[in-house]
């Protein structure tokens, strides 16, 4: 996938969206080193594109945990924890099928 080139649109919107400027600044905060450094940070970005589905996301926030010194085992655990947690959602939402209205 050439995620470049796919999201070049995304220009056009930041040049048309005065919001985008904010939006950038916030994720750029949110990211940097903090109470919670910027490794785990990346970590639970990958969790969360995962149970999000989008590939962009999921390209970028891997590439990012990658230059934050991740490794395989550490971007497939929290591939499994994201996997289960969706389990646990769809298994959650399934009770209301069984609920006495």
């Amino acid at each position: 996938m050439d995620i470049q080139a796919n999201l070049n649109p995304l220009k056009t919107v930041g040049e048309q969206a005065k919001l985008m400027a904010a939006f950038a600044a916030f994720n750029t905060a949110a990211m940097t080193d903090g109470a919670v450094p910027v490794l785990n940070k990346e970590l639970i970005a990958i969790a969360v594109v995962h149970t999000t589905q989008c590939p962009y996301c999921i390209e970028i926030q891997v590439g990012k945990a990658r230059d934050a010194s991740t490794n395989d085992v550490e971007v497939t655990d929290t591939i499994m924890i994201a996997a289960a947690l969706r389990a646990g959602a769809a298994e959650i939402h399934g009770m209301l099928c069984f609920e006495k209205n």
